[in-house]
């Protein structure tokens, strides 16, 4: 997974600054159909029953983290979502922040009625 500049920028000013920085309450999974870059951008998934969705994470060890439970969306309503390839960690779970963000491991077509998971340990997120 790659940081997005904002965080990158966040954390250089909070480290070497001693620029405030209040974490999110909660971090939100988003779909996309294509890949976000670390300003942004991308084509993120909508319409169609989709919703970002809310994240845990397990503690930090050896400078990586892994959700600690399993990341559920919706079912896919009308046509569906496309073919889902990439996906992005966000601080708000409509707006906000990009933070993270990468490719799936597999490409994956969510048409009406499916639904796609994350399993618990399935998003590695790691700091180098």
């Amino acid at each position: 997974m790659a940081k997005s500049t904002y965080l990158e920028n966040t954390l250089l000013n909070l480290v070497l600054n001693n620029t405030a920085y209040t974490p999110p309450a909660a971090v939100y999974v988003e779909l996309y159909t294509v890949s976000p870059g670390p300003g942004g951008g991308g084509t993120p998934v909508s319409g169609n029953g989709y919703t970002r969705m809310q994240a845990t994470f397990s503690a930090a060890s050896n400078g990586t983290m892994v959700n600690s439970a399993n990341v559920v969306f919706p079912q896919a309503t009308g046509s569906g979502w496309g073919t889902i390839s990439y996906f992005g960690i966000f601080d708000d779970p409509n707006a906000g922040n990009l933070l993270y963000y990468g490719a799936l491991t597999a490409a994956k077509t969510i048409g009406a009625g499916d639904q796609l998971q994350f399993a618990a340990g399935g998003i590695t997120v790691t700091e180098s």
